[in-house]
């Protein structure tokens, strides 16, 4: 079953990409959420390319697989299906074999 998923908007890199925070004492100032370093220094002085960051988060194609059908109503064209249907209510998703 294939759907687009809930947009989330702009999202740090937690909820993204479940980085882990850090400490909120010791001297850390206000970086508890923050991705924290993302490269190396004089060598090879650059950021290598898909560095997990901050972005739209949401809203792109997703397949689940392997869901269980309930039951089939074929006089209101409906099928009840078990699990994690990708998508917001009343939204548009492809079944497929």
């Amino acid at each position: 079953m294939s759907g687009v998923s809930k947009g989330k908007g702009f999202t740090g890199v937690i909820k993204r990409h479940n980085f882990s925070r850090q400490k909120k004492t010791h001297g850390t100032g206000h970086t508890e959420r923050a991705p924290g370093s993302i490269g190396q220094a004089s060598d090879p002085s650059r950021v290598f390319p898909g560095m997990r960051m901050a972005g739209r988060h949401g809203n792109s194609k997703v397949t689940v697989e392997n869901l269980k059908v309930v039951k089939v109503k074929r006089e209101n064209n409906q099928i009840f299906l078990k699990g994690a249907v990708p998508g917001a209510n009343n939204g548009i998703v492809v079944i497929s074999k």
